[in-house]
């Protein structure tokens, strides 16, 4: 947006009093004032909605986000999720611009904000997906009893909504998303070939059993999950892995440590996330690295200027950041006065892949780094995962 209007909107961002002064643009119609927000990040928009009570109603207005994705404006939106001590209900971030629009030559001005989304269900990592602009919450947390809601976050608006349920009651089950279906498994008290794995499908908000022919060597349990080359792959608690092939309706199982290289146990135990069709983790005091299908090995991400070097103390998530690979963790720290504060910092990583199919490599360039966040009491992060909004 390169036009006056655009200059005009950021001098009201950085302009205290600017909602007490007469302008130009408060007489603007909303069709106008919606065209000009279209097309602005939405980096901006917590900025946006301090200006007035007028631009804050329009932010959550349908037309604007068909509008965006008309204009080609749809992005990437960062989420955090996490259990702050002692609020036993779970709270969610979004990563925006700080709002007085300034920033020094070294920080890229961006931070985590709460986001007012009041009884957000309660979360856990396994279950917790994101499809176009919609935030999963899939069954019951580890502790408490299996249940079949599913909860859904509009990202356009923040407001949770009840989804359709699932067919069946799970606890701690293991999600993933494959050519847009959510595909949920594990989890079920009584489990069986017609139970253990079912279906959702976004556009027809319909659950289906997908039968699993190997239900007799599963375990109730999943402690983990992937998509690698289309394939549903479930780590079980028994040393086994469970492969599904959604195109072909088709089940194996696979020798975790025969088949798989012994990688992906610690992949799977920490953080790991999927860009494309390649995977990557972060292995503590070894870096971040990528799994190669065809050498069948996990391979150092190479680059990364400026990254630290993460150890056992750090929380380490990893997110699909329209195509980029952010990086989240956290660092304890204890100041003078003795007070005890955790800070939150993100970096977000381009991807390039170089060299020819047999000695492939991939090399990441941070874009930036910066704190993001800082908490004062003990917590959980639950996870980390990109809307497209």
């Amino acid at each position: 947006m390169s036009s006056p209007a655009r200059y005009h909107v950021e001098e009201l961002l950085t302009n205290k009093n600017s909602t007490q002064q007469s302008s130009p643009i408060s007489s603007l119609h909303d069709d106008l004032l919606l065209s000009c927000f279209a097309r602005i990040s939405r980096l901006h928009y917590p900025a946006l909605s301090l200006v007035s009570k007028s631009f804050r109603s329009l932010l959550f207005f349908p037309e604007l986000y068909e509008t965006r994705s008309l204009l080609g404006r749809a992005e990437s939106c960062l989420y955090v999720c996490l259990n702050l001590s002692p609020d036993p209900t779970p709270s969610w971030f979004t990563l925006c611009q700080k709002p007085n629009g300034t920033k020094d030559k070294n920080s890229s001005g961006n931070i985590l904000v709460p986001i007012p989304v009041p009884k957000s269900p309660q979360a856990h990592c396994k279950g917790v997906v994101a499809v176009g602009s919609s935030i999963y919450v899939i069954g019951g947390p580890f502790h408490d009893p299996p249940s079949s809601d599913v909860w859904v976050l509009d990202c356009h608006c923040h407001v949770w909504c009840k989804a359709p349920s699932m067919l069946v009651d799970r606890a701690y089950p293991a999600a993933n998303v494959v050519d847009g279906k959510i595909y949920v498994a594990g989890g079920c008290k009584d489990f069986n070939s017609s139970n253990y794995m079912e279906v959702f499908d976004p556009q027809t908000q319909s659950w289906d059993f997908v039968v699993c022919t190997v239900a007799k060597k599963c375990a109730p349990s999943v402690f983990n999950s992937a998509v690698i080359e289309g394939n549903f792959l479930l780590f079980t608690f028994t040393n086994e892995c469970l492969a599904y092939t959604p195109k072909e309706d088709r089940w194996e199982v696979i020798e975790m440590l025969a088949n798989l290289d012994s990688g992906w146990l610690w992949a799977l135990w920490h953080s790991n996330c999927m860009i494309g069709t390649i995977h990557y983790c972060c292995r503590y005091l070894a870096g971040l690295k990528w799994y190669d299908s065809k050498r069948q090995s996990w391979m150092d991400l190479k680059g990364l200027k400026g990254l630290p070097e993460f150890d056992h103390h750090d929380c380490v998530k990893l997110a699909d950041y329209g195509g980029k690979l952010a990086v989240l963790w956290t660092k304890f720290s204890r100041s003078r006065g003795h007070k005890e504060k955790t800070t939150g910092w993100c970096a977000v990583i381009s991807l390039e892949r170089r060299n020819g199919d047999e000695d492939e490599e991939i090399w990441g360039t941070v874009e930036w780094i910066d704190p993001v966040l800082t908490l004062h009491n003990s917590y959980r992060f639950e996870c980390a995962l990109a809307a497209t909004v």
